[in-house]
Parts: C-alpha cells; structure tokens; sequence
C-alpha cells in the first residue's frame, strides 16, 4: 500500500510539474495573444540582466513588420524574399525553417518598410494570413499547402497592416469600401458570409468583445470605429474618428463594458460606455483628451491602467478617467508587452527594458541593447523565450533564470 502510494504521489507530482510547465508556455497563436490583450501568461522568467540574454538563434527573414505567432514548438512571422512577401513556419528552438509560402508579391514602402505588415493568426491545422496588397491565404499549419486563397482590395495608403482575427467559424479581415470596412469568411472553404460598412480601411487587427452575451467585433477603420455583429456582420454602432492621413492603427480594447480607441498625430484617445439601445449599441463619452496617442503601437491595459509608448513617451494613464499617471519622455513608438506583473518595452531604437508595471512610476531593472535598426514589432514572450525583431532580422532570447 506504501508503495502504491508512493507511485500515485510521484505521477501527481509529474503531472502537476507537466500542468505548471504547460500553463507557462500557453500557446500565442495571434497578435496580441490569446485574448487580444498583450499580455502573456509566462511567468519565472528572469527579468535582471546587465548583458544581453543568451541568443537561441537569429535569422535573417528579410523586410517586414510582422510579429510572431507561437504554438508549440513552431513559430509564425513574415517576410520578404526573391521580391515577393512570404510567411514563415519556423522551429521554435532552432530557427530553422519548418516551411514557407509565397504570400503575394514584394510591397515596396519608402517612408517606413518594405514588407508585409501583418501577423500570422493559427487556429489548429490552418494559419491565416493577409499580404500588405490584399492577398488573403489560409495554409495548412504544418505543411504550408494553401487551402484557400482570396482577394481584397482598397488597401490603405501604407498597406493591409491588421491580421485575420478567428472567430468561430469565421475568418475575419479588412477590406475597405465596397469590399466592406470588416469582412468574413467561412474560414474553412474562403466563401464570403457578410460585409460589414464601406469605410475607407484602417491599419488595426479587427477586435472581439462580448457584450451582455452577445459577440461584437471592432473595426477600427480609416475615419471610424465600427461595431459589427460577429455571427451577422450587421452594424451595430458607428463613430466617426478622423486622424490625418488615416492612421487608426492602434488595436480598441474593450473592458467590462467600456470601448477605448486611441490614435496619433495629435488626435488623442477617448472612452465610450456602451448600451443597448434596441438591437443596436449606443455609447455615452467619458473622456477624450490627447494624454495618449498612440499613432501604431497598441497600449496594453493592465490592472485599471493603460500603459503605452506612443507618439510622445513611454506613458500610464488611468483607464476609467484619462488622467496621465507617468510618463517618460524620448522614449517614442515603442512597444509593449506585459507578463508576470512587469512591462517589457522594447524601444524603436532596439533597447530592451523590463521593470515592474506599476501606475506610480516606470523604473526598469534591465536596460540593454538587444538590436539595432528600425524597431516598430511587438515582441513576443513565449515559454520564457523573448522573440524581437527589427526590419529585416528575428531574434530569440533565452529569459529562463
């Protein structure tokens, strides 16, 4: 009986130590993880180093501004190649190249990058993927064979920079005018299911929320924020919001009833209380001021405060008021991600910080040079390995203690 004992103690233990390493390295299939947010679920990893983390491995994926998506031991990201936009399946631990696909053909942008600009999205055995021209492919995860092609257009001056957003059964992209500001498709097959406006497009991923037990999704358009139906496409609410050249870039966020939009070039952010009115949604203004304005980087919210590096500085602001908590200036179009508690900002320049995430101020425990060039990707925490990159090269870097 002691012994019996002692064996079932040891596959607990071995079960719970195989849970705590799983739920460390949860999967991070689409922009801004699982649930949109930015924020990862590892925790553990080291957060102090005065010289740069081990590297795993850096690769050179050629020009592009696309992040990583992460699931199991693959990850996804984009590039450029033999003058055509691909997509990359990569070993997680090696770098080496699991596969590759031929997206659509080389996006030439002088003023900010060559390349494409979005992420890949996995759901399964499919990886979805829209080129910066319009091209829109679903791929099988493990193989790279194409599944399902189509066709969008009306991209927006800087190109199709917002990723396929899943939900349900259906592939969710932007178009733009009479293609549709937001459109879906059956994400198996590719046929179309619903148009969603004629707004000009946007640069945002489209965004998911529920709402009194209803599925909304958020397209935040070239003059607009639109609010469709997810099962339906119907619009739901439409407000205008004008940015010059068009840049709403920055992913809305949406909590506990409350849709934030935010976008530079001076125009600021602002807060919406959304209702039902009918079978439609109204919204009631709470605050608009220019404390945040985050021109393509996305603010991640995180414990009632917004904390983002946008046009100006390195920011927090209160979430419910608008009311600026800190700020750190020349630090400018950085991105952020949060984990275990902490901000980690890898600035425009390639300067990684880490410091704990915290409304009364930003002191960072590491402050080190991870890259150079252009450096405009969210990174990615990923089972304690940080992926970075600038225009042309990827970066993985050991963060285990």
């Amino acid at each position: 009986m002691i012994h019996r004992l002692g064996t079932f103690a040891v596959i607990g233990l071995v079960m719970f130590v195989a849970v705590g390493a799983s739920s460390a390295r949860a999967d991070w299939p689409n922009f801004r993880g699982p649930n949109h947010d930015g924020i990862s679920s590892d925790t553990g990893f080291k957060k102090i180093w005065s010289a740069p983390p081990p590297v795993l491995w850096e690769k050179n994926i050629g020009s592009g501004f696309s992040s990583f998506a992460c699931v199991g031991d693959k990850v996804f990201t984009c590039g450029t190649k033999s003058g055509n936009q691909f997509i990359y399946c990569l070993n997680a631990d090696t770098g080496a190249t699991i596969w590759e696909q031929r997206i659509e053909g080389e996006y030439p942008e002088s003023s900010g990058g060559d390349g494409p600009r979005t992420t890949p999205t996995v759901d399964g055995d499919r990886v979805y993927v829209q080129g910066a021209t319009g091209t829109l492919l679903c791929l099988d995860s493990n193989t790279g064979k194409r599944l399902w092609k189509t066709e969008v257009s009306n991209a927006p001056r800087w190109g199709y920079s917002g990723s396929v957003l899943i939900e349900g059964d259906l592939a969710i992209a932007t178009a733009g005018e009479k293609g549709g500001a937001l459109v879906a498709f059956d994400k198996r097959t590719g046929e179309s299911k619903w148009r969603c406006t004629k707004d000009i497009a946007g640069y945002a991923t489209p965004y998911p929320f529920t709402f009194e037990g209803k599925r909304y999704i958020v397209g935040f358009t070239g003059q607009s924020a639109i609010i469709a139906e997810a099962g339906t496409g119907n619009l739901a609410w439409r407000t205008e919001w004008k940015t010059d050249w068009n840049v709403n870039a920055a992913t809305p966020i949406f909590h506990d009833g409350y849709l934030f939009l935010t976008s530079g070039y001076g125009t600021g952010a602002a807060l919406f209380k959304l209702r039902t009115e009918g079978d439609k949604l109204a919204a009631d203004e709470v605050w608009r001021n220019t404390n945040l304005r985050c021109k393509f980087q996305s603010p991640v919210l995180y414990n009632g405060n917004l904390y983002g590096s946008d046009e100006r500085a390195l920011q927090c602001v209160d979430f419910m008021t608008g009311e600026r908590r800190w700020h750190k200036t020349r630090i400018k179009h950085g991105t952020v991600v949060v984990a275990d508690e902490h901000l980690i900002l890898l600035t425009e320049e390639g300067q990684l910080q880490i410091g704990q995430a915290s409304p009364t101020g930003f002191e960072p425990m590491t402050t080190i040079e991870v890259l150079n060039g252009r450096c405009w990707t969210v990174p990615v925490l990923y089972g304690n390995r940080l992926y970075v990159r600038n225009l042309e090269k990827a970066v993985c870097y050991n963060l285990r203690p």
